[in-house]
């Protein structure tokens, strides 16, 4: 069994309608389709890291409404743990309204995380044990982020001799991106921005590794050890004290972008706590994500790991 991965973060219920084209302001659009389903950046990372074959833990908050049991029956189908999943009493399951344009896969994404920005003080505590006898934690940005110092401390709280390599790495993903302050950077031993929230924190426009680079160097200066920075087609950007290097992303048939950092963030958290290096673990997140636009959804379209491993061996990237 792998090391273990805590998730801490957002489950909403996405409601996704296609159509041919994103409607403009104050235009009305005839879609296509409608499907709704297990959403969250918090969830789509869980599941992501789950199916690539993470042992997972997911903590998170639900309303006590009929949103709450797609959340519940879809671990359960997943086989995932439900331990955390914690209720609100006065806050509704939050949800996501997707706009997918068919012709371009591009989509424009409205969340209300509802209950999931209302995780307690007295909810880190009944998941402190957990969190701390982890080796990764993967976090973003769409709870509360008063929750964020507490489950780093948590983390970080003590060690296991259980551990491979007594490996422990806090990652945060800082989506939807916030502006946040160098105190919370800090925290975080890797941050995985894509170009546009990197744009947005570091103040560096980010269009190639050229400005990637600088961006990333700002992070690094802020505290955080790793930064890789997810730019779509042109792959991503990595750069710590020790390395600088680029991974080429893998070429695939996008039908969906919907949940793409989400694959690449859960990929990743799955590979490093199997013992694989940064690089290693970058180019099967990259692997992750690829296979993720290929179908239509969010965590219902993560890849399984023999699907990843075989996408890695049979098509290099580039």
């Amino acid at each position: 069994m792998n090391n273990r991965i805590t998730v801490l973060g957002s489950f909403v219920v996405d409601l996704m309608g296609r159509a041919d084209h994103l409607p403009l302001p104050g235009e009305t659009v005839l879609g296509s389709s409608f499907k709704m389903g297990p959403g969250g950046k918090g969830s789509n990372q869980a599941a992501a890291a789950h199916r690539a074959g993470g042992n997972v833990v997911f903590i998170t908050k639900l309303g006590r409404d009929l949103f709450s049991s797609i959340a519940r029956e879809f671990y359960a189908s997943e086989g995932m743990n439900t331990d955390y999943l914690f209720e609100d009493a006065d806050e509704p399951t939050g949800t996501a309204l997707i706009l997918v344009d068919e012709k371009t896969s591009q989509n424009s994404i409205l969340v209300n995380p509802g209950a999931c920005e209302n995780i307690s003080p007295e909810n880190m505590s009944a998941a402190e044990e957990v969190i701390s006898s982890s080796s990764i934690l993967l976090t973003q940005l769409e709870t509360n982020i008063d929750v964020l110092e507490p489950a780093v401390k948590a983390f970080r709280s003590k060690t296991s001799s259980s551990l491979k390599n007594n490996l422990k790495t806090a990652i945060l993903n800082p989506a939807p991106v916030r502006k946040i302050g160098r105190e919370i950077l800090s925290l975080f031993d890797i941050i995985t921005p894509n170009e546009v929230e990197a744009s947005i924190l570091s103040g560096i426009e980010v269009t190639d590794f050229s400005s990637a680079e600088k961006a990333a160097d700002y992070f690094i200066e802020s505290g955080v050890e790793t930064v890789i920075i997810t730019m779509g087609e042109q792959g991503c950007f990595i750069k710590n004290s020790s390395i600088t290097e680029t991974v080429p992303a893998f070429h695939v048939e996008a039908i969906d972008t919907t949940g793409a950092g989400d694959a690449f963030n859960g990929g990743l958290a799955a590979a490093l706590a199997s013992g694989k290096s940064i690089v290693d673990a970058a180019v099967f997140a990259t692997a992750t994500a690829a296979l993720s636009v290929t179908k239509i959804g969010t965590a219902p379209a993560m890849p399984h790991i023999a699907e990843i491993e075989e996408k890695i061996c049979s098509n290099q990237p580039g």
